[in-house]
């Protein structure tokens, strides 16, 4: 029986699986049982930061996995504090709460901004979120995500959420109400097209936030950890969110999820109110630390800004729409040309391309990609698209 044979026994069918299996990677390569090559362009849904088999990563999880992997968050977890540490001092954050996922981190906001305004007697509960976004599959960040059709067969959702449009500040002023406790933005909507937010409709909504004392929340789990040339995606903006959620490439494939807040909101979590069993275990942080090291050396995000800029000239050379910032990058393709049919041709070709949105090529290689890769990957599209 084929490994294919067997994923389709065993696994539940929720995933369309293209029938490859990888066996190693290194560096922007995998490599599948075959032996054969492919370049990415996708790392794992904009998760692997440091690319595959990166020195420092893989020794410090093979250390750490010789000592203690887990023993929960009864205890002072050493790795723990140095990531949050980390995330606080290189972002307007004060107290962060880890987890193993995005959709977890989001949640984690989602109770935080609710407890906030419990805790000053103020019955304020829902959020404002922005259609084209996506805050994760639990139930909750289901209904946070205003894209019906991630919720079709799983209604009823649970209430709470207002969906405005994104980029439309009178939209968002529609949508207030006296029980609006916050808004929660992507700065770039990843799953929604690469739809990346305006300056000046950011700037409005954060002041609006302001005066009608609303908690600005920024999910940064796609865009987070240098995949936009900065460490978070706002901080292309002049402003400081009161909440920030980051996972994705924060471990760089370990799982991990943060939600990063502000003194004042933080405080509300008390104990007991919320917990998360294997978040920031000593292997995530361990893993996580590393990243974060990495990214925040000097030159790092530079090059970050130095290739994005490159691989969006190299790409409006197809005279399509380009968007995005840093290695966060989408093209619009037109009807003619189906974006699902070029990823599955371009994986023929040993190039791995993603989808977003309705007919956008999504392309998060891992960050440690240089220019002759990006060539060589553009080359491969060439031919495809041509």
């Amino acid at each position: 029986m084929s490994f294919i044979e067997e994923g389709d026994k065993y696994l539940i069918g929720n995933y369309k699986r293209f029938p490859i299996s990888f066996e190693r990677g290194e560096g922007v390569y995998l490599y599948d049982t075959d032996g054969k090559k492919y370049l990415d362009f996708l790392s794992g849904i904009a998760v692997n930061t440091l690319g595959y088999n990166y020195p420092p990563l893989t020794e410090a999880i093979c250390e750490q996995a010789k000592k203690v992997l887990h023993v929960s968050n009864l205890f002072y977890i050493q790795p723990q504090i140095n990531v949050a540490k980390l995330l606080v001092e290189n972002s307007c954050g004060d107290k962060v709460f880890f987890s193993n996922s995005g959709a977890e981190a989001n949640e984690a906001a989602i109770k935080l901004v609710r407890k906030y305004f419990y805790d000053k007697g103020q019955k304020k509960y829902e959020m404002i979120t922005f259609k084209g976004g996506f805050h994760g599959r639990t139930l909750k960040t289901l209904a946070a995500t205003a894209q019906p059709k991630y919720h079709e067969g799983f209604e009823p959702l649970p209430e709470g959420f207002r969906y405005a449009e994104f980029n439309n500040i009178n939209s968002v002023k529609e949508n207030l109400t006296p029980q609006t406790a916050a808004v929660m933005l992507e700065i770039i909507q990843g799953e929604g097209g690469i739809n990346l937010a305006d300056k000046d409709f950011v700037a409005e909504l954060y002041n609006l936030c302001k005066e009608e004392d609303i908690l600005f929340v920024v999910d940064e789990v796609q865009t987070g950890i240098g995949r936009t040339g900065k460490l978070f995606a706002y901080q292309h903006y002049n402003i400081e969110p009161d909440i920030i959620t980051s996972a994705k490439g924060l471990g760089s494939g370990v799982p991990i999820g943060a939600t990063i807040a502000k003194e004042e909101v933080a405080k509300s979590l008390t104990p007991g109110t919320h917990g998360s069993t294997f978040g920031g275990n000593y292997l995530a942080t361990v893993a996580a630390e590393v990243v974060l090291n990495e990214v925040l050396k000097p030159d790092f995000l530079q090059n970050v800004r130095e290739n994005g800029n490159y691989l969006v000239k190299r790409l409006k050379e197809f005279n399509f729409k380009v968007k995005g910032i840093g290695l966060m990058i989408g093209m619009d393709l037109p009807e003619s040309i189906n974006a699902s049919e070029v990823v599955k041709k371009a994986l023929e070709k040993g190039l791995i391309l993603g989808t977003a949105g309705e007919n956008t090529l999504r392309f998060v290689p891992p960050l440690i990609i240089t220019k002759k890769e990006i060539d060589e990957g553009v080359e491969i599209l060439r031919e495809i698209l041509k």
